[in-house]
């Protein structure tokens, strides 16, 4: 299955984004996957990745639309978050150090440590940058199946 939603750089619109992709989910994957143990670690990474667009890469620019697109199969999902802004330099990422206490700078982290695969592309397709992350969720393990 393969779907896409196109939203304005306003962080209000997260619930919506985020309504959308989880629906998809449980449409795509129906009782394959246990969507209480799954759907926080999806609205984590959503509102992390989109949240950051609007932030950083459509700073003072509502109007420019965020472009987000999921392709499932199976049980793995990839999912795509699409922006206009300059662009984010992994060269010059530096994990956090806890012990500095600093406020910024875990996005990329969370993201990594939630995610089986993360991608970033500068200027891509359209001189678009792409933040791509794909996971295969776990199989719902049947309660009749553990049951001795």
């Amino acid at each position: 299955m393969r779907t896409e939603i196109q939203v304005p750089s306003r962080l209000e619109f997260l619930i919506i984004v985020e309504h959308w992709l989880l629906s998809s989910l449980e449409v795509a994957l129906g009782s394959k996957v246990d969507w209480p143990m799954q759907s926080n670690r999806v609205r984590l990474v959503l509102a992390e990745a989109y949240s950051n667009v609007v932030r950083h890469a459509h700073r003072d620019r509502p109007h420019v639309p965020v472009l987000v697109r999921l392709k499932v199969d199976e049980r793995t999902m990839s999912l795509e978050i699409w922006d206009h802004g300059s662009g984010f330099d992994l060269e010059a990422y530096l994990p956090p150090v806890p012990e500095a206490r600093q406020e910024s700078g875990y996005g990329w982290m969370i993201l990594n440590r939630l995610m089986d695969q993360v991608e970033y592309s500068l200027q891509a397709e359209g001189n678009r940058n792409c933040l791509r992350m794909e996971t295969c969720f776990p199989a719902k393990v049947l309660e009749d199946a553990v049951a001795f």
